[in-house]
């Protein structure tokens, strides 16, 4: 539970005592509407709670009525020179009181004249409401553990949003190099505290500090604005009932400079636990258990980025959060080193802080040596969050409201992405870089099972595609005929536009569709045997495909005409007895060089003299089928998405049983055009989460970079950019969500329109979206180094893969005539 600001007083110690007559005397010229020493009580109290500047409680009764003030004053005795600055804590109290809306006890009067009390002094204002001594927030209900933390974040990041120059605070410490004469000043500390045969410094601290030096941010060497220095839960005062903060203290250590170190330390009670009641350096609630209702770390530093507009720190988090232990370990050294001398208070605690500091710097090397520290990415924004839980209690409609059981799955597959796959990224890159690119990362099948045991699997198959395959692949009992498994493995029974706000999130990186079992063209394949395979068709292949044992191509796309028009295809094939015979080259048939590629579906034709739309056969086709030759990988823009990979395929003399034709000779066009609705949906959707990507990285870096004097985001150019950006955007998702709603309800051949508008809106949406995050980024833009290059070359092969836009917008068109005519 929280203590009251009362509660934390006691009397005054014998060392802090001063003279109460000329205090009083002094207040009542000096602070407005101070009660005039006649005929009034006046009491002093200390408070007890982490003072180093001693702090005290001003109560001044009149005719039944008490006022209530708190004094701050420098300790007694000789100090060094920049300590106990109690007149810097006066003038940041009073810029923030008097020119924003930062929550700050006000200030009344400031007294540089010793002879009143003994030393400087400042008055301010009592604040009655409550403080919070246990970051675990126990006795509290879990929703208000959450509420307090975010509002912890939204305050902080008020603070550091203030315009330091506007507010007469410009000159209120030197900006730059923060963190770099930070790492020196607790160096030299830490120096003079040990050495000696009493207390030998730890050569961990002293590599500590080297690690630190050689790891400084590059945005260390500008600076940013008010940092407050001390910055924890207990230093903040909450509203007496209500969960928002009504005053920030202790403000001894503030200063300007990087803000970042504000928010690490703030963030400490995640990674370690310093308990001074049994003298020893833990785990945090992290490592542990986070307390239900309080957000992850990630959580609290997204609702701080939201708020302030800060840049998403995951690549220097290690660096801030190993600071602040570091610091906490020079001060913990210094209180002990001041104990062994004799003239340390604190008593046993002072004598377990050498210990402590010790703990404390292993505890920095093991977060250092961690292998992932942070989501490379933030979760949801918590505004966007706040909006979706308006849904949540499924009273809402509209055409596009996702149901309660779609924002679940969207919120664990979100969570997913962030704990698993945007950490791998990196290391799928590697691997497919590397001489072993043709192999699968054994980190992939991994997050695969960890996919299906979240009831992340299959969630791309339409509920009608399912009800069919239930009926072939299930008897009596409900379990898969050919190996007992449950139906789990035909998805989680969702429509087109409700697969639409997951596929979304999946399109964020290139590497999750697959981990979903959601890739193309798997999905396509898997729909086409869902719709259109016999029960035979359907446990041969489909069920692997399913269970995610075997991968898929589909070869349809032929190197010597056009195959934009299927009418063009040349591949034959042709019936001799109770086989088909296959000949001809495909190439673009992605998928075919995994080695976990066991089967394709070729479309060729079966009869060259049949009407235009009745030549073409789709037929399954056994990879390891003597004649079937994989020639070479293609490059795409310079990628060749291993180990997936798009191939030039050459079948010669391929005999194929009669038995694996698809629903018929002729009825190749028929399928091309069912596989290709959703397919094609599928495409523009992941088109959504790669836009979305490339604006979050885009701003991210916008935020972060300086050009000409001021950052990127502040150059009038770009903020245009990004508004166009952010409104092509939301135009295609909303046509991508009319076209899966319109396939849901009317089918394919009467969405076929919007499907097409959407084919081509939406690659060309992410060119434009993804371009202009390249140009923020620079030279690094069209690096290897970002992902936002593959995002480009994949979305740019999509105004041409599923059919060119001339193909579409002849689609388009003619639908537009046809209604003209009637």
């Amino acid at each position: 539970m929280a203590n009251r600001t009362y509660d934390l007083l006691g009397q005054v110690q014998t060392a802090h005592q001063f003279d109460h007559d000329s205090l009083f005397r002094y207040a009542s010229v000096h602070v407005p509407g101070f009660p005039s020493p006649a005929a009034s009580t006046f009491t002093v109290k200390q408070f007890g709670h982490g003072q180093s500047n001693p702090t005290f409680l001003l109560e001044v009764g009149n005719g039944g009525s008490v006022k209530r003030y708190v004094l701050r004053k420098k300790p007694p005795g000789k100090l060094l020179q920049s300590a106990h600055a109690v007149d810097r804590e006066y003038q940041v109290l009073r810029a923030l009181g008097e020119h924003t809306e930062v929550p700050v006890p006000k200030v009344f009067c400031w007294c540089m004249d010793a002879s009143v009390i003994g030393t400087d002094f400042y008055i301010m204002e009592f604040l009655e409401g409550r403080i919070f001594m246990d970051p675990k927030l126990p006795g509290l209900a879990p929703e208000r553990r959450e509420a307090i933390y975010r509002e912890t974040a939204k305050v902080l990041a008020a603070l550091h949003s203030v315009d330091v120059d506007a507010i007469g605070l410009g000159k209120y410490g030197r900006r730059d190099n923060y963190c770099k004469r930070q790492v020196e000043r607790w160096t030299k500390q830490y120096i003079a505290s040990t050495g000696d045969n009493r207390y030998p410094s730890n050569p961990k601290m002293l590599e500590l500090a080297h690690w630190l030096q050689q790891h400084i941010p590059s945005e260390d060497s500008s600076g940013e604005g008010i940092v407050h220095g001390d910055f924890r839960i207990d230093n903040v005062v909450f509203h007496p009932i209500e969960d928002r903060v009504i005053g920030i203290l202790d403000w001894e250590l503030s200063t300007l400079g990087n803000q970042m170190t504000d928010v690490a330390y703030s963030c400490l009670a995640y990674i370690v636990d310093i308990n001074h009641e049994n003298q020893q350096v833990g785990k945090g609630f992290e490592l542990t258990r986070i307390p239900e209702g309080i957000p992850s770390q990630a959580e609290y530093l997204a609702e701080y980025c939201a708020a302030s507009g800060k840049p998403w720190p995951a690549a220097v988090w290690k660096f801030y959060i190993s600071l602040a232990m570091f610091r906490g370990a020079a001060i913990l050294a210094g209180i002990y080193s001041r104990w062994l001398m004799g003239n340390a208070s604190g008593g046993e605690r002072a004598q377990n802080a050498g210990k402590q500091a010790n703990d404390l710097v292993d505890s920095a090397w093991a977060y250092i040596a961690r292998k992932s520290v942070l989501p490379n990415h933030p979760p949801p924004d918590p505004i966007a969050q706040d909006y979706m839980k308006q849904f949540d209690g499924g009273n809402e409609s509209g055409r596009f409201v996702p149901s309660v059981k779609v924002l679940k799955l969207r919120n664990k597959l979100i969570k997913f992405m962030e704990d698993h796959i945007y950490p791998m990224e990196n290391e799928f890159y590697k691997l497919a870089q590397s001489s072993s690119r043709w192999t699968v990362h054994p980190e992939e099948e991994s997050l695969k099972e960890l996919a299906k045991k979240e009831g992340l699997w299959n969630l791309w198959i339409p509920f009608d595609s399912a009800e069919r395959a239930k009926k072939l692949l299930f008897d009596e009992s409900s379990r898969m005929v050919s190996n007992g498994e449950h139906d789990q493995f035909l998805g989680a029974g969702l429509s087109n536009l409700e697969y639409g706000y997951l596929c979304e999130i999946m399109g964020r990186s290139v590497w999750a569709p697959q981990v979903f079992n959601c890739g193309a063209p798997d999905t396509g394949n898997m729909e086409v045997l869902l719709r259109y395979g016999n029960k035979e068709q359907l446990l041969e292949w489909l069920v692997p495909l399913l269970q995610g044992k075997i991968r898929s191509g589909f070869a349809m796309t032929e190197p010597q005409v056009a195959s934009s028009d299927a009418t063009n295809i040349e591949c034959s094939i042709k019936r001799e007895g109770d086989s088909y015979i296959i000949n001809g080259r495909k190439w673009w048939t992605s998928g075919a060089m995994d080695p976990r590629c066991k089967v394709l579906i070729v479309m060729g034709k079966t009869d060259f003299t049949a009407a235009n739309h009745k030549q073409q056969s789709m037929i399954l086709v056994d990879i390891q089928t003597p004649g079937v030759h994989i020639k070479r990988p293609l490059m795409v823009f310079g990628f060749d998405d291993a180990p997936h990979g798009h191939a030039e395929v050459v079948f010669d003399n391929v005999r194929v049983p009669a038995k694996n034709i698809l629903l018929g000779e002729g009825r190749g066009f028929e399928i091309a055009q069912g596989r290709l609705g959703p397919g094609r949906l599928h495409h523009c959707m992941r088109l959504i989460g790669a836009s979305e990507r490339g604006m979050q990285m885009m701003v991210q870096r916008a935020l972060s970079r300086k050009a000409f004097g001021k950052l990127i985001a502040e150059h009038g150019s770009f903020r245009s950019d990004v508004a166009k950006c952010r409104i092509e955007l939301e135009k295609t998702r909303l046509l991508v969500l009319e076209a899966a709603d319109q396939l849901d309800r009317l089918g394919n051949k009467k969405a076929r329109g919007t499907i097409a508008m959407a084919k081509v809106a939406a690659p060309n949406m992410a060119l434009m979206v993804l371009d202009t995050a390249m140009q923020v980024h620079g030279a690094a833009g069209v690096s290897s180094d970002t992902v936002l290059a593959h995002l480009w070359a994949t979305s740019r092969t999509l105004r041409i893969a599923d059919g060119p836009d001339e193909v579409h917008l002849g689609t388009i068109a003619k639908l537009e005539l046809r209604r003209a005519k009637l």
